[in-house]
């Protein structure tokens, strides 16, 4: 692994802040997810004030972003790696894109290094072990408060370890604070790393409001670090997040009726965190879904514009926008229009269709279709919910989950333990609501209908090569699929400078 690493003043500011103009940042210098970064969460002398936790906490929140934007990881581990979207001319991405990840170039060798994440586990693990001093030294820092803190540290650990899992495999599992020194540790089984982030999860979602700053459900803050609930919105883990991530690690793991009690929670109470189904148009407009932060994000890191959040890089705009949206000759990332049209099948789809009297593409999903650069346009958050891209700075929001997303998933889940009927159901809401209707089909076709609906819908927001994975291990009709999944070739490779810095770690066997 590593030997050190210390969220000191410098490395905070080199993972935590962007660089609005020229030379771009790794994720963007949050103000909400990243206050007062000056502040060392592991220092003697910050454990005294409400204000240092506050500081601590939004500062880890802000290290994850940092590790899932750096180079765009979110969407090159998800969305481009075997997926639908081809690179148009950098080499690396064609190297993702074909599951080359020995390639030597830069950017996969990055994506390759686990470091920015062990960062997020250790800041999280020294707020959940020192948060307990604030607690003693501040009045203004209550029970209630300390207890919502140390659930969101605990919740975004576990939700960071099932991230890495999904990446790496097996990894190092840490639990207790180093204060930035990590000692040599070997790779656990990635299966006891998600019991861990499972119990982790459970044993803290009752401690989670389902929205931070407002009375219900026996949380008796009015507001949270002096803020009521839409400010916090999408932007904290709270009970509904933690459920979903139970319903996907759940799912990972092949633990489907696990997922469906999880997925089913979600599905039930989401409306209690103010969450709601998204409409097509909100989904697709510059200021709708993706745009600054809402309840709708039930998991989501975002960039806001109105707090100096937005940044260059760190986000799909940048890999898939290109002209007459902004002012670039071509996308680093597009989608062959033949791929588009067969992805897209279904008659009235109002993501992307075909005008029955004109023969001509309505989408909002894509600009240009049917010209030699169609461009992947579903998230297109420029500036201040801009339409002029001669200054191509995004405000989009990271979003890992949302509703329709989870709903899908316990369609999936449903599917998988033979509940049909049910499952059907599920997967309509989503059909309805793009304007495709009712699935039609056999029971037989169900799995893959659902999928099919989760490709199209998730587009662009980093799902595509795990649900490839997911299908797979559900399916088993492709045998080189089967294969990579059976030697390991589903993983990353680790980088050899976390090789080199710990004799206990092993490369992965598939990439040795």
């Amino acid at each position: 692994m590593y030997n050190k690493i210390k969220p000191s003043r410098n490395v905070i500011k080199k993972i935590g802040m962007f660089m609005l103009f020229g030379t771009v940042l790794l994720s963007g210098c949050n103000k909400e997810l990243d206050i007062d970064s000056t502040h060392l969460v592991n220092e003697s002398n910050n454990w005294k004030s409400l204000a240092d936790a506050r500081s601590a906490l939004l500062g880890s929140y802000g290290l994850l972003r940092a590790a899932l934007a750096d180079n765009n990881a979110h969407w090159l581990y998800g969305d481009v790696r075997m997926g639908d979207f081809k690179a148009t001319s950098r080499l690396d991405l064609k190297a993702i894109a074909e599951n080359n990840l020995n390639a030597p170039y830069p950017v996969v060798k990055s994506l390759s290094n686990w470091r920015k994440f062990y960062a997020v586990i250790n800041s999280c693990t020294v707020f959940i072990d020192r948060a307990g001093e604030i607690l003693k030294n501040d009045k203004q820092y209550t029970e209630e408060n300390y207890k919502i803190d140390v659930a969101q540290m605990r919740a975004l650990r576990a939700f960071t370890y099932f991230y890495m899992v999904r990446i790496w495999g097996d990894i190092p599992l840490i639990t207790a604070s180093t204060d930035g020194n990590f000692i040599e540790r070997p790779k656990v089984a990635s299966e006891i790393v998600l019991q861990f982030a499972t119990s982790e999860l459970l044993a803290v979602v009752n401690a989670l409001p389902y929205r931070y700053g407002a009375l219900q459900n026996g949380f008796n803050q009015q507001t949270y670090y002096g803020k009521v609930a839409p400010h916090w919105d999408g932007i904290l883990l709270n009970r509904i997040s933690a459920y979903s991530i139970l319903a996907h690690i759940a799912a990972w793991q092949g633990k489907y009726l696990d997922a469906v009690a999880y997925s089913k929670f979600v599905m039930t109470n989401f409306g209690l965190s103010g969450a709601i189904y998204t409409t097509t148009q909100n989904l697709t407009k510059v200021d709708g879904l993706f745009y600054g932060n809402n309840a709708s994000q039930l998991v989501g890191f975002p960039f806001n514009y109105n707090t100096a959040e937005m940044s260059a890089v760190g986000h799909i705009e940048d890999l898939a926008l290109a002209a007459p949206i902004i002012s670039k000759a071509v996308p680093q990332i597009k989608m062959p229009d033949d791929v588009i049209a067969s992805i897209f099948n279904e008659a009235n789809d109002l993501r992307f269709r075909f005008d029955p009297l004109t023969g001509l593409p309505v989408s909002d999903y894509f600009s240009g279709y049917g010209t030699s650069n169609t461009v992947f346009s579903k998230v297109k958050c420029i500036r201040n919910a801009s339409t002029d891209g001669t200054l191509a700075i995004y405000s989009s929001a990271l979003i890992f989950t949302r509703i329709e997303e989870i709903t899908l998933l316990y369609a999936e889940s449903l599917a998988a333990i033979g509940s049909m009927e049910d499952a059907t159901d599920a997967l309509d809401i989503v059909r309805n609501s793009r304007g495709i209707g009712l699935y039609k089909g056999t029971n037989a076709g169900l799995i893959d209908a659902i999928f099919a609906e989760r490709r199209r819908e998730l587009m662009g927001e980093g799902w595509r090569w795990y649900d490839l994975v997911r299908y797979n291990k559900l399916k088993n009709n492709d045998p080189k699929f089967t294969d990579l999944i059976k030697k390991g070739g589903i993983y990353w490779p680790i980088d050899e400078e976390v090789l080199s810095t710990n004799a206990k770690i092993t490369q992965n066997e598939y990439w040795r």
